[in-house]
């Protein structure tokens, strides 16, 4: 049996890239001095009713992905939230910042940069922050001269509850005017929201699903009968931009990242979430990385998680979780270029 274009799994999707770049990329120098295989200009697309697109044919490290999407949403630009929270993945930035200000005879290592990050607050203040990133540019962006800072997260879901159709429902990390301030300049760079209209069926199975019971329960509910339970009128997607793929460590997280993303404003918004969409650029493996990819390429997919929200406050980037029926095939050991 030919499988449907819908019905590929984000997983066999995920494979197919890799399949692709290991086929057809170009090697390319970096400015890491790894060393890529590369193509550019691909979409990756998933349906959120498939279920929450957490890789399964390697164990994925969400935990991380979560802490990192709060500190965004928080506005937060210093690392010692992540450290707090045992999510290192932008430790070796700011260890960079500070390597490149001292020299090597008055360095700390890595490990005893990071404990005076945890135990020191002075010293995180002045060693933890990254510029101004992601969270800065999505809540506190400089506005015109003289006015209050614009934030891009409080907006954008204003203007879904206010006008739904609009084809300005956007976030932008890319700030030009701050690039050089930036430890590192946003790899994804910004992200739009698109709604459509539920038909009834769709209104009715959302019911259902949320009540766990089969479609016959609400075959004779009407529109209205649906709004007195406030079941959603709409659902959403979204769309993100990434100049710079690293398709073996970050993509994957990115791609679950921005699921929750889109899962959260859904919540927000009462909207069911549908289409995730990545549109990537530069979407490379890192040399060192074409093993691993081979080993995953192996692996058959296993059936995807559903992620349950709980007491969302999107704005103060505070949300609980319940991950359920996350199986996966054992992690990958890969190291992280930057």
């Amino acid at each position: 049996m030919i499988k449907e274009e819908q019905d590929f799994t984000i997983d066999e999707r995920y494979q197919e890239l890799l399949q692709t770049i290991l086929d057809f990329g170009k090697e390319k120098k970096d400015r890491t001095g790894t060393g890529t295989k590369s193509i550019f200009g691909y979409t990756i697309r998933h349906d959120m009713t498939q279920g929450f697109p957490l890789l399964t044919t390697k164990k994925m490290a969400y935990k991380s992905m979560i802490t990192e999407l709060k500190w965004f949403l928080k506005g937060d630009t210093n690392i010692k939230y992540l450290v707090d929270n045992n999510c290192n993945i932008w430790n070796g930035d700011a260890y960079k910042k500070y390597h490149q200000a001292f020299p090597k005879t008055e360095m700390l290592s890595q490990e005893q940069f990071i404990n005076l990050i945890k135990t020191n607050d002075e010293f995180a203040d002045k060693w933890g922050d990254l510029g101004p990133i992601y969270g800065k540019q999505w809540r506190r962006w400089d506005a015109e001269s003289g006015e209050a800072y614009k934030d891009q997260m409080k907006d954008l879901l204003n203007d879904i509850k206010t006008n739904p159709d609009s084809r300005r429902l956007m976030v932008s990390a890319w700030n030009p005017g701050e690039l050089y301030k930036m430890t590192l300049p946003p790899c994804h760079y910004g992200f739009q929201i698109y709604t459509t209209e539920l038909t009834l069926k769709e209104r009715q199975e959302e019911f259902c699903h949320r009540l766990g019971k089969d479609i016959s329960f609400a075959k004779n509910l009407e529109h209205l009968d649906l709004d007195k339970d406030n079941v959603p009128k709409r659902k959403i997607s979204l769309m993100w931009n990434q100049r710079s793929v690293d398709v073996f460590l970050g993509l994957p997280f990115n791609i679950a990242s921005y699921a929750l993303l889109l899962a959260l404003i859904g919540r927000e918004v009462n909207m069911v979430p549908d289409q995730l969409i990545g549109n990537l650029g530069d979407t490379h493996l890192y040399l060192n990385h074409l093993e691993q990819a081979k080993e995953q390429l192996k692996r058959e997919p296993i059936m995807l998680p559903e992620i349950d929200l709980l007491n969302v406050d999107i704005l103060n980037g505070e949300f609980g979780y319940a991950l359920i029926g996350y199986e996966s095939h054992p992690s990958i050991k890969a190291q992280l270029s930057n």
